[in-house]
């Protein structure tokens, strides 16, 4: 895969959109990211899951996830080496950052709602 295939399955999640942060590509969904590009120019594509996500993609296919270094991977940030990355795994693997972003998004939308009231 290349960071091109990245982008198109990206947004292929529904409500995905196109951003930039800090000069890289970010795909978001609700005005938050569950995806970048800031890594591209290394080959890989970045995932923001959450650490036990990480912990099964990166046992289940060590040569295609690794932990972002730092902080950022101690919370979930999550590399995808492209070139390594077969279509229907990058997919899968996607679906499920857009997946938590989604249901982030409703939690922090149900309590915002709660506090206006």
């Amino acid at each position: 895969m290349k960071a091109a295939d990245f982008r198109r399955i990206a947004l292929s999640m529904q409500g995905a959109e196109e951003g930039s942060h800090m000069g890289a590509a970010d795909f978001r969904v609700g005005g938050h990211i569950f995806a970048t590009l800031a890594a591209e120019n290394q080959g890989f594509g970045n995932l923001m899951l959450d650490p036990e996500q990480q912990a099964a993609f990166v046992e289940e296919e060590p040569d295609v996830f690794l932990p972002v270094p730092g902080g950022w991977g101690r919370m979930g940030a999550t590399h995808v080496r492209l070139a390594k990355a077969k279509e229907e795994l990058l997919r899968g693997a996607l679906h499920t950052a857009w997946k938590l972003r989604v249901e982030k998004n409703s939690k922090t939308g149900t309590k915002k709602q709660k506090a206006h009231k």
